[in-house]
């Protein structure tokens, strides 16, 4: 994040050099120290927060920035403080020579500050040797969605080792490990369960009511084709519907008639792979994990499920409540137990993720590098080319209503380019979050300074 920030930066100081005429200030860039990002909600801070500067260079000398603090509704002292401490409202902040970075830390101390607070951090002055006041010079806190920022979710390299759920507006990130979790109760009004698909999990319906009666003899002639992968088209039943509809999951409603409720056959896919691939390559797809045999039922509201190994003669049971706070309720057959996967519901906008998707004619297959809106959440998206507008141009009055879509596959992989190993600068994207803010994002970078895959980066902007 920080280091496509100052690449930035870069581009901002070589546009200041060009306009100067003066032929002595070609001889070098001016340094320049900027917020890493331009505001924070003040509801997502519960006590401490960093405040991070750039420099756009590795400091050789010491200086001095003085930031000053502009609050409304909010008193110094009282309300909140920061670390260097302000003196009448004005932080000097010192530039120590071999530093690229600094911060600075916000104390929130009361818990009455609300929505017409507003604490203003602007660069006022830098003390160094040919140093200049430009690009981002305010910080904001307040209880507004953030104005945007630069995001690197933590993939976890080219074995993609993460899910990474992003709120846009908080400018935070959570992380799952993708091998965490099996199954996904729906808390919305179907009842429905859905399968990990980040780990080429599949499932199919049998015949079967008594799940002690199943066992490995009895499923074995199917069990090559409940599986991702295949090229076989007939296996797309077999996964969730890549467009995220949550009443196309391969597992049928759950009915509140238990007849109605077949056992079904559950490939567990892979556990996340170690490999070192290649460079621009990936390796998700670790040691295979086995079978489950499974039946839900309905108890009220309340989910019930039956589980066991292919051979064993009973089975566990366990009843999942639906908590209305989040999309669902995750199940891991490692732990026996629920397992904490992603955000609230209304908490986060796009993930990525290692994704099961269908190629019509060939079935299902693994895709990596993969963003999804959050479609159970309401969140919507669209593409803009850049060749309508450009990225830096686009605002509120060039969104098209009718352009947002459902489907969870918009972004997908067609920001990037895995054959060059980058993101497509040709596009970008328009997202409106579960709260009605409207941003547009555009990716950065699909690899590291290295070339490996499994880093990428974008940049987003709120515009409404």
């Amino acid at each position: 994040m920080k280091t496509r920030l100052k690449q930035l930066l870069v581009v901002a100081f070589a546009i200041f050099i060009s306009a100067c005429s003066d032929d002595d200030s070609l001889q070098s860039d001016p340094f320049v120290v900027a917020f890493e990002s331009l505001s924070k909600n003040l509801q997502d801070i519960e006590s401490q927060e960093a405040i991070s500067l750039v420099y756009s260079e590795m400091a050789v000398q010491n200086g001095t920035v003085r930031i000053q603090i502009l609050p409304t509704n909010a008193e110094y002292g009282q309300d909140f403080t920061t670390v260097p401490e302000a003196v009448n409202n004005t932080i000097e902040l010192s530039i120590a020579s071999g530093e690229i970075e600094n911060e600075i830390i916000f104390n929130k101390l009361s818990s009455t500050l609300d929505e017409t607070t507003l604490i203003n951090f602007t660069i006022a002055s830098i003390t160094y040797d040919n140093s200049n006041v430009q690009g981002n010079t305010e910080f904001v806190i307040n209880s507004s969605a953030a104005l945007g920022g630069s995001i690197a979710p933590e993939l976890g390299g080219p074995n993609e080792g993460n899910q990474v759920f992003v709120d846009l507006s908080s400018e935070s990130t959570t992380l799952a490990q993708r091998d965490s979790w099996d199954l996904g109760f729906y808390n919305g009004d179907a009842f429905r369960v859905t399968i990990n698909g980040s780990i080429y999990m599949a499932t199919k319906e049998l015949t079967e009511t008594n799940i002690d009666a199943v066992t490995q003899a009895s499923v074995a002639s199917i069990q090559p084709q409940v599986a991702v992968g295949t090229f076989d088209p007939s296996n797309a039943a077999y996964v969730d519907a890549p467009n995220g509809n949550i009443l196309e999951t391969a597992i049928n409603e759950i009915s509140v008639n238990d007849a109605d409720n077949k056992v079904y056959l559950v490939n567990l896919g892979y556990e996340v792979g170690t490999a070192t691939p290649t460079v621009g390559s990936v390796a998700v797809a670790g040691n295979a994990r086995g079978w489950k045999k499974i039946r839900i039922l309905r108890s009220g509201s309340d989910y019930v499920l039956q589980y066991a190994d292919l051979d064993d003669t009973t089975h566990q049971e366990v009843i999942i409540s639906k908590d209305t706070d989040f999309n669902f309720q995750h199940f891991s057959f490692n732990t026996n137990n629920l397992v904490s996967v992603e955000p609230k519901k209304d908490k986060w906008d796009i993930s990525f993720t290692v994704m099961t998707n269908i190629l019509p004619g060939a079935g299902s297959y693994g895709f990596s590098d993969f963003v999804a809106h959050n479609r159970k959440g309401t969140a919507v998206s669209y593409q803009v080319s850049t060749s309508d507008v450009s990225y830096d141009d686009f605002t509120m009055s060039d969104v098209v209503e009718a352009s947002f879509l459902e489907d969870q596959t918009t972004i997908g992989s067609n920001w990037r380019d895995v054959f060059s190993g980058t993101a497509r600068t040709d596009r970008f994207y328009i997202v409106k979050d579960p709260n009605g803010n409207i941003y547009k994002l555009k990716f950065l970078a699909l690899t590291n300074q290295n070339g490996e895959r499994g880093y990428p980066e974008f940049e987003y902007k709120l515009i409404s």
